[in-house]
């Protein structure tokens, strides 16, 4: 990538969250392609940030609970919150125009934004983002007791092998990432408080909203995810009018990790044809 890489760290209501700001501002400098992690950060953009880069403006924050962001005990931790600290953070950073690319967790916290600003969607583009949340994990998060007892006896090493066990062609160093960011000071407690605070159907209050939505989707998914399965890629073609869908086989959760040239093709081809697109 021969643009330069920003890293800044903006600050909503005292909640601070490093955000990556990369790639050439188009025609319309309001313009922008805002990636959306999920549940981790330690689940690296790179792979496909980059080559975005190449062909638009990038920003990338990462979210209070995750990461190096705040992790304030009293914070909400749920998917409004997620949504107006969002929504702070590109009113910051002058985005008028938003290709939105999200993540598992993401996917609600940038679709709950978007149900509220539908004039400023340019895009959107979903990988492994769920309409429901109820797999083994979220089960576990939710249970209590149970779910303090292990965010403070787990360990790094456990959920490395965990996650091998579940998604096979995930890279070492993408385990090892993920691994560590779940286990870092505070992110525990954030999980247990977002999984407590998101029912079963995360998207339930915001369907009928994007119903209205009329532009682009591109839906991008690892078909072999036991988290959250290909068939939830059906509500998707439901809800949005023009939703394109992309499988990709051999893959699970983390599909641009396992295979980051044949995702970042799918996700730059499509927004080469949205980039610019007039209002």
């Amino acid at each position: 990538m021969d643009s330069p890489v920003e890293h800044r760290t903006l600050a909503v209501d005292g909640v601070r969250s490093p955000v990556l700001v990369a790639g050439a501002a188009g025609p319309d400098i309001g313009e922008a392609v805002v990636f959306v992690h999920g549940n981790n950060a330690g689940a690296k953009w790179d792979r496909l940030l980059m080559p975005v880069a190449g062909i638009a403006r990038v920003i990338a924050p990462e979210m209070p609970g995750f990461g190096a962001a705040d992790k304030p005990a009293q914070w909400p931790y749920t998917v409004a919150a997620y949504a107006a600290h969002l929504d702070a953070l590109l009113d910051q950073l002058g985005v008028e125009r938003a290709h939105l690319v999200a993540h598992d967790f993401g996917g609600p916290w940038a679709l709950a934004w978007a149900a509220d600003h539908l004039d400023s969607v340019a895009s959107m583009t979903l990988i492994n983002a769920p309409v429901v949340i109820n797999h083994f994990a979220a089960k576990l998060w939710r249970t209590p007791v149970l779910a303090e007892a292990l965010s403070r006896i787990g360990n790094p090493a456990v959920l490395r092998r965990v996650l091998a066990m579940r998604d096979p062609g995930l890279p070492a160093d993408a385990l090892e990432s993920i691994a560590q960011h779940m286990f870092a000071r505070g992110t525990p407690d954030a999980v247990v408080k977002l999984y407590r605070s998101t029912g079963p159907n995360a998207l339930a209050p915001y369907a009928d909203r994007l119903t209205e939505f009329t532009g682009d989707v591109l839906v991008v998914w690892g078909a072999d995810d036991r988290y959250v399965p290909y068939a939830q890629t059906d509500e998707y073609r439901r809800i949005f009018r023009s939703c394109e869908v992309q499988p990709v086989p051999g893959t699970g959760h983390w599909p641009w990790l396992e295979q980051p040239d044949t995702v970042a093709g799918h996700v730059t081809e499509f927004l080469r044809r949205q980039l610019g697109r007039s209002r």
